[in-house]
């Protein structure tokens, strides 16, 4: 990334600006003096092992100190974000904002958007993101340098792509989690202890995705394998496609879809 750039993150003490700021710091990206970092809400002190990075309360201070300016807030606190950036490099990581009602309200046509989701804490995250006409290709390979530091990032074609896969990757665990509570549900009313439950559960799809992972296959494949087995997960995967298990999935990807394209 550029040598001596300094990374500004608007609500760096929120979870998604904490788990950046944080992960640039340990892996070297950027030094302790490279990085500031403003919250309205001080709770904690999540960089007391860096000391020289300068944490402000003030936006304004932020946008004069820093080169590259991270939006870390909420949708509906945008409204309220007072600063004129004067055409800095601006990294938006709201939903349901596009990168021209940014630019309007940021001052800067140098504007991407990028869709995190709750694994950049463990550093897993997919970080897709979309580049406005304006970025440079050093402001792109400053990006993928920051963003990938919290997992893989992806740069995209289109802005509508960054609209869809905020409602299939931006949900982060929220899916995976909506399973295992199913699943988890289910194993108590057959009388299995709450801690084997649970147990089984996470390892199941903890390992399940680890495998998936692994052979880089189409998931598809893997489900057509077992079904052809005939066995007992097959009896439970038959089951569950003839619920409608994939239009209920696709219902629902679709409505977070219009949510995050604005049409929802």
């Amino acid at each position: 990334m550029s040598q001596g750039a300094v990374i500004g993150i608007i609500g760096g003490h929120g979870w998604m600006g904490r788990a950046l700021g944080l992960s640039l710091l340990e892996q070297g990206i950027v030094s302790a003096g490279q990085l500031v970092v403003s919250s309205r809400s001080w709770s904690g002190n999540a960089y007391r092992d860096w000391p020289d990075v300068r944490c402000v309360k003030d936006n304004h201070e932020l946008v004069a100190l820093a080169d590259v300016i991270v939006l870390s807030i909420r949708p509906e606190d945008l409204a309220s974000v007072d600063i004129e950036a004067h055409d800095k490099l601006v990294i938006s990581l709201l939903a349901m904002a596009s990168s021209q009602e940014v630019s309007s309200k940021v001052g800067s046509r140098r504007v991407v958007r990028a869709m995190p989701n709750a694994a950049a804490e463990i550093r897993r995250a997919y970080f897709p993101w979309y580049a406005s006409q304006q970025v440079t290709e050093a402001d792109k390979q400053l990006v993928q340098a920051l963003l990938e530091s919290c997992g893989m990032a992806r740069e995209l074609p289109t802005e509508g792509d960054l609209d869809y896969l905020t409602a299939l990757s931006g949900a982060g665990p929220a899916y995976p989690a909506l399973l295992a509570q199913s699943m988890l549900e289910h194993a108590r009313q057959k009388g299995i202890d709450d801690d084997i439950a649970l147990e089984a559960v996470m390892q199941t799809l903890v390992g399940g995705s680890l495998l998936l992972e692994g052979l880089g296959a189409d998931p598809g494949e893997m489900v057509e394998r077992l079904i052809s087995y005939d066995g007992t997960t097959a009896k439970g995967l038959r089951t569950m496609i003839d619920g409608g298990i994939h239009q209920t999935i696709h219902r629902g990807l679709e409505a977070a879809h219009r949510a995050a394209s604005g049409s929802g």
